[in-house]
């Protein structure tokens, strides 16, 4: 397997568009109202939203390939841009998605070692990310990585008031 990232610009928001309706479709679909869900997946992947997100400096879009096709993706915070901390020492990973067909290579692993050399490299502090209380085979992931709940915060699908786990890795300095 050869891994590659690429940092999204507007070239690229048609895939980005479609990896995030498409991995989140995957991951959640299946556990929510279906109302709900399709309010939300209209709102958040918006494409006019994603492109507009793309202009802004303090966030960033990763697209993860595997010879030439689209295997995953990544977002992060800086500073204001974060959903709910926003600390300049921080970096918050808002999404991390790897596509249903390619999880259990790796690729997740593979992935949270880029984003914490960048971390290191940039002298952040920590990572943090929300992370569904009911998603138990992604807060596992993180735990094996380090990863501790700090707080909870609520998140919505739809009208439907969900509860994240926000989750911090300490970065280790280089």
């Amino acid at each position: 397997m050869e891994l590659s990232l690429l940092k999204c610009t507007t070239d690229q928001l048609d895939v980005l568009v479609e990896i995030s309706r498409s991995t989140f479709r995957d991951t959640f679909e299946h556990l929510n109202d279906p109302k709900d869900f399709h309010s939300y997946l209209e709102t958040a992947f918006d494409k006019t939203k994603i492109e507009n997100e793309l202009k802004n400096s303090e966030l960033s879009y990763y697209l993860v390939y595997n010879e030439g096709k689209t295997v995953a993706y990544f977002k992060v915070n800086r500073a204001a841009s974060q959903t709910d901390i926003a600390d300049t020492d921080s970096l918050e990973l808002e999404r991390f998605y790897v596509r249903r067909e390619y999880q259990g290579l790796k690729i997740g692993n593979w992935i949270m070692a880029q984003i914490i050399y960048f971390a290191q490299k940039t002298g952040t502090e920590y990572l943090w990310l929300g992370v569904w209380e009911e998603n138990q085979p992604a807060i596992r992931f993180y735990q094996k990585l380090g990863f501790i709940k700090f707080r909870k915060h609520a998140f919505y699908i739809g009208k439907d008031k969900q509860t994240d786990w926000l989750m911090r890795l300490d970065i280790p300095k280089l």
